[in-house]
């Protein structure tokens, strides 16, 4: 069996491979950020980067990266998951990837590694794994350059992203590698807006496209 713990939330039909399923959808946002701005509505997104790993017409998936969660471990989630730290094993901070599912665990990270289980190659630059083996690499000290470990994830339904676009409930910028991996998550939705021209002082609740 395969020894999953979370899974790409996009996939549909019947048991088709991991690698085969995350692998599926043509992406058209994906390896974009989302900015929420300040008049979006909804709580569990105020100030939110979305790095956003699939998006096609059966809707999108993306990972919160500005958002750690509090009081959880990484040592804690290896011991839940049975999985031996090593001695060279890296302080990692769990973010909370999104509202959905919480229970599913997702590593966005570098693209110097993939899983023989499935990896979904986002970008040139950014990958997501959501089985056992990447854990325990991480673990172990020999796991890709940079990562984030998510737990949840945010999911839009079809055209359900497109229409809060044109609401302006969010911006969209490229990604970048400091930006998605960076640990200063208090600035990250700052500096996600000044990547694109924006200023985070000039916007305000009631503000329109920027």
């Amino acid at each position: 069996m395969m020894r999953e713990w979370g899974e790409h939330p996009l996939a549909r039909g019947g048991p088709a491979p991991h690698h085969q399923r995350m692998e599926a959808f043509p992406s058209a946002l994906a390896g974009k950020c989302l900015i929420a701005m300040p008049g979006m509505g909804d709580p569990r997104f105020v100030k939110s980067v979305i790095y956003i790993c699939a998006h096609s017409d059966q809707g999108a998936m993306g990972l919160i990266v500005n958002k750690p969660a509090p009081n959880t471990r990484f040592a804690d989630l290896l011991e839940q998951l049975g999985i031996k730290p090593g001695p060279d094993m890296p302080d990692i901070r769990i973010h909370i990837g999104g509202p959905v599912e919480h229970g599913r665990g997702f590593v966005l990270h570098s693209s110097d590694f993939t899983s023989p289980q499935g990896t979904l190659h986002v970008d040139d630059d950014i990958s997501m794994t959501a089985t056992l083996d990447v854990l325990e690499r991480l673990a172990q000290g020999n796991g890709p350059r940079s990562s984030l470990l998510a737990l949840g994830y945010a999911g839009w339904g079809p055209g359900q992203l497109e229409s809060e676009l044109a609401q302006n409930g969010w911006l969209t910028s490229p990604s970048r590698q400091d930006l998605v991996f960076g640990r200063a998550n208090e600035f990250k939705w700052a500096a996600a807006l000044k990547s694109i021209g924006v200023d985070p002082l000039s916007l305000s609740s009631t503000s329109g496209r920027a």
